[in-house]
């Protein structure tokens, strides 16, 4: 008898904790599903804020390119029938020409320059400022060429 209570006694120690280790499996699969939900959430916030931090980067890139924009036209001004020697060397230099020093002052690689310019746009080559030279050169006054 005391056998059977022994082995009885065993049987229900063993059925105890196999099912206390099926409740525990089952624990810890909603613990990982749990951490498996976490970390799609946390993607998903994460995607949201590259999404803003790209879209932040585009507006400071446009308002950078229009403040230059604006402080270049305040400093080269505003071209309205003729151009200034200064804003023919700056339109020369941004072409790929070199018209010497930035000195607004129309000197002999100024005009070396505006030579040069005319030769490759296939102008009549006189080293003066007229109005087909300037009408080609006065696109890269604000921008310069690659």
């Amino acid at each position: 008898m005391l056998r059977k209570l022994v082995f009885f006694a065993i049987m229900l120690a063993f059925t105890i904790s196999l099912s206390g280790c099926a409740s525990g499996r089952k624990q810890k699969e909603l613990e990982i599903q749990g951490l498996r939900n976490q970390v799609s959430a946390l993607e998903s916030q994460l995607q949201a804020k590259d999404e803003e931090i790209n879209s932040l980067k585009d507006a400071v890139t446009k308002t950078a390119e229009e403040e230059t924009a604006i402080n270049k036209k305040k400093v080269i001004g505003e071209v309205k029938s003729r151009p200034t020697p200064k804003q023919v060397q700056i339109a020369l230099r941004n072409a790929g020409y070199n018209p010497g020093k930035m000195d607004g002052k129309m000197g002999r690689l100024t005009r070396d320059a505006i030579k040069a310019f005319q030769s490759a746009n296939n102008l009549t080559v006189d080293g003066k400022m007229g109005k087909k030279t300037w009408n080609l050169l006065k696109e890269y006054l604000y921008k310069k060429s690659k």
